[in-house]
């Protein structure tokens, strides 16, 4: 046996874990395949090898080198024999897997041809075409719908297209697609589909989309009963280094190639440049060039800018309006006024370092906090709730619109197939509960319960962890706040114009923030592997089941690593804190948070302002520069002299290959802003416009990166939006509850209207009318320092001058005086504030709800045009398969017709 055999036997018989593409050995008696048309080979049959030609120096070229077979995918490895001898025997089995591999391809139909790097002379492109009978084969087996007669309904006009035709690209660059009922192709109806060209018949995209197919379940090694299949394996066991269908040319550059149409060169002028920031984004196009699934992001993402410009008109007018006002305010007035916010003493805000301080020290802080806290922001919250109504309902109209132009209505039911690490691991028996024939699954339901109870079990750890961590936070802010009350002022003596910007409250909260942005980013890149390996483990049963379970495990875990600290502070900040002399601790030892004499409110849009526009810049930093940086370096490591012509297949595998997750991270990004912008809109009225001004940067962004920095994506079918949806509607639920209880009790609002309605007039005070004169004094109750503990009293070298000869000192809150016979306990005007926050927050909902709930009812989710385009396609159809069987049936019987006839000519003539 030779040193080269005597490797690869040695390395047959290790034990290894193929994920899910390897069934061990001895595990079942037969593998069953949903797929007919994987290939077999006995041990004795030879393989065939793909024969290498030379690069025929045509840089545009999409085909290969007789200029006639379409390059409909394209496969890369290293050639092993041009490495040292010392590291190539490692590489034996890789190589032996491959050929079978390329074999295999060979054997389903598909043509190969190999050409060896113009810049790098170990790597070798193995060039996919798929021919008409493959092609026709495959097209029925994944149920692909194509055109069987124009459409002949006429398309509604509506005024509104005279204004926003302007703003689509022109039809003389992007023409229009025509309109076609479209049919399930099967080969033996070929007659009854509008062919013009076979060439022209399967877009580039579908041809990918099939040959991606294929190769995801060719066999590339069998032993005995075991089959291994799948390019997704052999790409991450290093077999191949990519596989990736072609751009039909450079970005930036026309094709000088015959008949091409320069699908990118069209997406990045017309599309992707900076300069096309106001236009509406050629779907169609986008369609037909990347697959639905990529369309149908981008159609969601444009549709939710379009929405967010009117919430963000709305949203800016009430943040004017706040502002306008904010000099105006009466309890603002107040507070910044010598004579009364001058004159009032506050407690110490912590044990011992913190001392007394005066109400006008946070003169500047109140102004700010009228902005955002004012009646205009009840309206634009209330309006939000019915806008997240709207977006919905319309987007489900334009997505239904969108199915039926893209065929994609019945595509869940008809077209997807299992996924092949599904197939690979099916071995045990069950009845199958709709058609009730047995069929091959790969647990059983103990097995599945199993399977789905460790992955709870793991998500809820997780989630578990992240609270822990937003409890760390807390307790640094309690930590570090008595640090700053302490130190802060003497630290900051120099910076006189920050000085009274820079209290400790505010140094916490920014510190806090930022610190809570850095555990968010830390505890994702963990939590991204833990979810995945999770999901894998279920091993759902198609692509889609699997991205919808991954999805939501990672928002779960999403919406509490970024809104728990948001939502510590709009619910639970403040919230228990006791009273001077009797606070209440956390763990035993720090002192409860308490919030600024005008609420948590300012402190809430800080938080949401600091992660929000962080999480933004942080997003765009990794997508534009990092992918750009990338290329950028590879480009230089393999750089050539310039007088080589480098091909089509080439320049493509110097981009950068599109994560595994495809677009699953830019949808949560949206997601996780939408969040942002809806479930905590009351604190912070700019948040839509931040989010339209980002979006309008990430659809030109994401285009950008997508059509010049990244290999083509493989084409995939996509319905919806998939689990998304549910998503995004539950929050739109949680949103109105949460932004009633943030004006409720995060705010100041409720407490303002209960004293200007109640306690503003006799008997409370000396006034006829209503007034909110007076306000601050009654929001703040009167302690006597003589009560102080011992562990809460303030030490005598902190104690201000101004403070030697007082006596009482005042703290935020509903209680009675000292000496009263209910000293320090809640007072009337307390559970009249309680009263009217129950109350507001239960009238706010179910009016609300009741709105939301009477739109939803109104909008229908499919428009009647589009009910009545599908009823005609269906209808078309069954004709078309009722002609097809009476032709079939009538081929069928005419050659007994014609005997019988013949039989009874025969008879007449004897």
């Amino acid at each position: 046996m030779s040193e080269e055999e005597d490797n690869i036997s040695v390395m047959d018989s290790e034990t290894e874990l193929e994920g899910g593409t390897e069934i061990p050995m001895g595990l079942l008696e037969d593998v069953v395949y949903s797929e007919n048309y994987l290939p077999s080979y006995n041990e004795e049959e030879s393989v065939r090898i793909v024969e290498e030609t030379e690069f025929n120096q045509n840089p545009d070229s999409l085909f290969f080198n007789d200029g006639k077979r379409r390059i409909d995918f394209v496969l890369v490895y290293e050639d092993e024999s041009k490495k040292d001898f010392d590291k190539r025997h490692n590489f034996l089995r890789r190589k032996r897997r491959r050929e079978y591999f390329e074999a295999s391809l060979m054997k389903m139909g598909m043509e190969l041809e190999a050409t060896r790097s113009v810049v790098d002379e170990k790597l070798i492109f193995v060039k996919v075409h798929m021919p008409w009978d493959v092609l026709c084969t495959y097209a029925e087996v994944l149920h692909i719908k194509l055109p069987i007669q124009k459409n002949d309904l006429a398309s509604e006009f509506s005024s509104i297209n005279c204004f926003t035709k302007h703003f689509y690209p022109s039809e003389d660059v992007i023409a229009t697609e025509p309109e076609y009922f479209t049919a399930a192709f099967e080969k033996n109806r070929l007659e009854y589909f509008h062919v013009k060209d076979k060439d022209e018949f399967f877009t580039p995209a579908m041809r990918s989309r099939m040959a991606y197919y294929i190769l995801c379940r060719a066999t590339y090694e069998e032993r005995g009963n075991v089959k291994k299949f799948g390019i997704t394996k052999l790409l991450d066991s290093g077999v191949y280094k990519a596989a990736y269908p072609l751009h039909d040319c450079r970005f930036n550059v026309k094709s000088q190639e015959e008949g091409n149409v320069n699908e990118r060169y069209l997406l990045y002028t017309e599309w992707a440049h900076p300069k096309n920031f106001y236009k509406m984004q050629p779907l169609d196009l986008i369609r037909k060039y990347y697959g639905e699934k990529i369309a149908i992001y981008f159609a969601w993402l444009g549709f939710y800018t379009i929405m967010l410009t009117l919430a963000a008109i709305v949203g800016l007018c009430c943040f004017i309006f706040g502002y306008k006002t904010r000099e105006t305010s009466t309890w603002s007035k107040e507070v910044c006024d010598p004579e009364i916010g001058g004159k009032i003493f506050m407690c110490p805000r912590c044990d011992k370092d913190c001392t007394y301080w005066r109400l006008n020290s946070t003169c500047e802080t109140s102004k700010d906090l009228c902005i955002f806290d004012n009646y205009g922001t009840l309206v634009f919250a209330v309006f939000m709730a019915i806008w997240v109504t709207l977006f919905l309902e319309f987007w489900k109209r334009y997505q239904a619109e969108l199915e039926y132009e893209w065929d994609t209505v019945e595509f869940l039911e008809q077209e997807e197939q299992p996924r092949p690490e599904y197939e690979a691991k099916c071995v045990h028996d069950r009845k199958n509960p709709v058609t009730g024939e047995p069929e091959k699954v790969p647990y059983t339901a103990c097995g599945r319960c199993v399977r789905l109870s460790c992955g709870i079990g793991t998500v809820l750890f997780w989630i578990f962890l992240i609270i822990a961590s937003v409890v760390a936070v807390i307790v640094y802010r309690l930590a570090v706040f008595f640090t700053f009350s302490r130190r802060l002022r003497e630290d900051i003596k120099g910076l006189e114009p920050f000085k009274e910007y820079v209290t400790p409250q505010m140094a916490t909260t920014v510190t806090a923030s930022l610190i809570s942005f850095i555990i968010i980013m830390i505890l994702n890149n963990l939590y991204e592997r833990v979810a995945i390996w999770i999901t894998d483990f279920e091993l759902p049963r198609t692509k889609t089941d699997y991205e919808n379970s991954l999805t939501l495990k990672m928002f779960l875990f999403q919406f509490v690593n970024y809104y728990s600290s948001c939502i510590y502070v709009a619910f639970f900040k403040g919230k228990v804190v006791g009273y001077p002399g009797e606070p209440v601790y956390w763990l035993g030892l720090y002192r409860n948070e308490e919030c600024d004499p005008g609420g948590c409110l300012i402190e809430l849009t800080t938080q949401l302002s600091v992660i929000m526009g962080g999480k933004a810049i942080w997003n765009n930093i990794q997508e534009v520069l990092v992918p750009w940086v990338k290329n950028l370096i590879f480009r230089y490591c393999n750089k050539v002299k310039s007088e080589k012509i480098i091909p089509r297949w080439e320049q493509d595998y110097q981009l950068q290959p599109i994560g595994k997750l495809g677009l699953f991270y830019e949808y949560l990004e949206m997601v996780i802003q939408f969040g942002f912008v809806t479930l905590f809109v009351a604190s912070f009225p700019l948040a839509p416009l931040l989010a339209l001004v980002n979006n309008l940067l990430e659809i030109r962004v994401d285009a950008w990166k997508m059509t010049t920095q990244f290999r083509r994506i493989v084409p995939e079918k996509a319905q919806d939006i998939g689990a998304w949806q549910p998503i995004l509607q539950g929050v739109a639920i949680l949103a109105v509850a949460s932004n009633a209880a943030i004006i409720a009790f995060t705010s100041d609002m409720i407490p303002r209207l209960v004293y200007y309605w109640s306690f503003s007039v006799t008997p409370y005070t000396d006034s006829s009318s209503q007034t909110m004169a007076g306000y601050i004094n009654n929001t703040l109750s009167i302690f006597n320092i003589s009560d102080f503990t011992e562990i809460s009293r303030p030490r005598d070298d902190v104690i201000p001058y101004w403070f030697d000869n007082s006596t009482t000192c005042r703290y935020r809150d509903f209680r009675y005086p000292p000496g009263h016979p209910k000293q320090y306990d809640h007072n009337i005007y307390y559970w009249h504030v309680i009263a009217a926050k129950l109350a507001f927050i239960i009238v706010v909902e179910h009016i609300v709800y009741l709105t939301k709930f009477v739109l939803s009812y109104a909008i229908p989710d499919v428009p009647y045009k589009v009910k009545e385009q599908i009823k005609r396609e269906k209808y078309l159809t069954q004709v078309l398969l009722h002609e097809t069987n009476l032709k079939l049936a009538t081929e069928r019987v005419k050659p007994m017709m014609d005997k019988i006839k013949c039989d009874l000519e025969e008879d007449l003539v004897l």
